[in-house]
């Protein structure tokens, strides 16, 4: 018999479970406790619940902690965690430490199955969804938890391709019986699957970043499959729909590829796209891999984008490369056991 992992179940699922056990109904908050206050990493470890009910667990729930199998540490002090996954496909968290935040980039699937050329996840294709507890399990299982002040959903895979996980593990992260975390420390970024992110938009008040990285039609289909699906003029169409005036932030994610999306031309057409949408935009460094024939952007070459940019009213930020010596910068996740 399959066991059920508890870590991701909000209290009225646990409440299920502990009815169906027998068990009395303050067990569930009490298991509540023990999973998102006290971070139990088993069974045996919470002491108020009884002997028998602990037993019990155990024969047919798991708490849904696993311990990372590998740690890499870049120079800059960035770190690369490897856990393992029931579809046996390894994935990647990067924790990356600043002077006042400590954000955890997190997985939300075992590779992709958006195909961008430019990322390494999407080139090694599709390996299976995370569960919720697989997704909250990189956040409580690495030896920084208790230091984390951000998350962003930017690591292997789609997030709104695994829409459920993701909601599910955010509900943990910011409930009050949960993390208590305010949704505005947590982003969730897309390609821009729609059907997805009408129901983030609608269910979810974390900040939501949208990997465009081309203005044109046809030229951000050569980068980006999902173009042909889901156009980016009706992704932005939905966008405009919504209120950005309050506490949820909204982001553009735009990867510096030299001579195909860099020049002035582009940053004119990105600026006339977005105008009128209170955002910014991240500008990130393209982080070369084998087998592509993209290059990187000449540091000038994006500063003047980003002048441009600014000139004409948005908002631009340059994203650190961070943790590229380990793989573990933008577009570079791939799950690899390093030898």
């Amino acid at each position: 018999m399959d066991k059920t992992d508890l870590l991701g179940m909000t209290p009225e699922q646990l409440q299920v479970l502990c009815t169906a056990e027998g068990f009395p109904r303050y067990t569930a908050s009490q298991l509540a406790d023990w999973l998102y206050r006290k971070r139990a990493t088993d069974f045996g470890s919470m002491t108020s619940l009884s002997l028998a009910q602990r037993a019990r667990l155990a024969e047919v729930a798991t708490v849904g902690r696993t311990a990372p199998t590998q740690c890499r540490q870049s120079a800059d002090g960035t770190r690369k965690y490897l856990f393992p996954i029931s579809t046996g496909h390894p994935i990647e968290a990067v924790y990356i430490p600043e002077a006042d935040r400590a954000t955890l980039c997190v997985s939300s699937q075992a590779g992709c199955r958006m195909g961008c050329r430019f990322c390494a996840t999407g080139q090694q294709g599709f390996h299976g969804h995370l569960t919720a507890a697989e997704i909250l399990n990189q956040v409580f299982s690495i030896p920084e938890a208790d230091s984390l002040t951000n998350i962003v959903f930017m690591g292997m895979g789609e997030p709104m391709d695994n829409l459920d996980a993701v909601l599910a593990a955010t509900r943990v992260l910011t409930a009050p019986w949960g993390l208590g975390w305010s949704p505005k420390r947590i982003t969730v970024s897309t390609v821009g699957l729609l059907p997805g992110l009408r129901r983030f938009l609608d269910e979810s008040q974390c900040h939501l970043a949208i990997s465009l990285h081309h203005p044109l039609a046809a030229e951000r289909e050569q980068l980006m499959p999902v173009q042909r699906a889901y156009p980016l003029a009706d992704v932005l169409a939905l966008l405009r729909r919504y209120n950005w005036n309050g506490q949820r932030r909204l982001s553009f994610e735009y990867t510096m590829f030299r001579d195909l999306n860099d020049t002035p031309r582009h940053a004119s057409l990105l600026a006339s796209a977005l105008r009128g949408l209170p955002c910014r935009v991240n500008l990130i460094r393209f982080h070369p891999m084998p087998d592509t024939p993209y290059r990187t952007s000449t540091p000038e070459a994006i500063a003047a984008f980003r002048e441009s940019l600014t000139r004409q009213g948005i908002t631009c930020t340059l994203r650190a490369s961070r943790g590229q010596d380990i793989e573990a910068a933008c577009g570079l996740l791939a799950g690899k056991t390093a030898s």
